[in-house]
């Protein structure tokens, strides 16, 4: 039986593995991820993501009682310069429901943006450019950690700047377009892990780069 010391001594990639096997072991499988849990208190990465996520989902007495009593925000820390509430967003990302979770994502940049966006839901690149750098950051490791770093910001603007800055590429690859078709919004975006790497969050792109491309320039990826 695996045992939380083994996972943590596993490399990165392993780790994603052994959590799947500890998932399916019941209690104690469910106990050693505990461990592992507390013993990487404070650390952001994808194997705590993926380890609060599976305790998360259990949903069984002892995993509810311990996330609420360890872990009562999640594995992220929820910051934000414009007291903004993550904790919805967190919920839905570690139930994988992608799809609430991709509109919930943008109504939050909306709060973040004023109450104007809010009024007509959608941004302006300016806003974007205004956004604080700790909120995206926010909003981008919850993507990250609770899809194994398939989803997020920083995954998406990886990806552009690997392309040379090539949107046409970048609709490719993260399967917003194929050839000179669009996918349509909501029925042929793909809601789970099977989507390419950099599927969500979405963005509009009917009304233009110019927002994204102030999002993937945003100095929180830098900083």
């Amino acid at each position: 039986m695996l045992d939380f010391r083994s996972l943590t001594s596993a490399s990165a990639k392993d780790q994603l593995r052994l959590i799947d096997e500890l998932a399916a072991a019941g209690r104690e499988g469910f106990d050693a991820l505990q461990a592992f849990l507390l013993e990487r208190r404070g650390s952001i990465d994808l194997a705590a993501g993926k380890a609060y996520q599976v305790l998360f989902a259990a949903n069984q007495p002892e995993t509810i009682a311990f996330l609420q009593t360890h872990f009562p925000q999640g594995v992220v820390p929820l910051n934000s310069d414009r007291n903004v509430d993550y904790w919805p967003l967190q919920q839905l990302l570690a139930q994988q429901e992608f799809e609430a979770a991709d509109r919930l994502t943008l109504q939050k940049m909306c709060e973040l943006a004023g109450s104007a966006a809010v009024q007509r839901k959608w941004l302006y690149f300016t806003e974007v450019e205004r956004f604080p750098t700790v909120d995206l950051q926010t909003i981008d490791a919850l993507w990250r950690l609770h899809s194994e770093g398939k989803f997020g910001f920083s995954v998406q603007r990886e990806i552009w700047l690997s392309t040379g800055k090539n949107w046409d590429l970048v609709w490719d690859k993260i399967g917003w377009r194929s050839g000179n078709t669009w996918t349509r919004y909501p029925q042929e975006f793909t809601w789970n892990l099977s989507a390419p790497r950099g599927h969500l969050p979405l963005s509009n792109q009917l009304r233009g780069v110019r927002t994204i491309a102030a999002l993937m320039a945003h100095p929180a990826w830098t900083s």
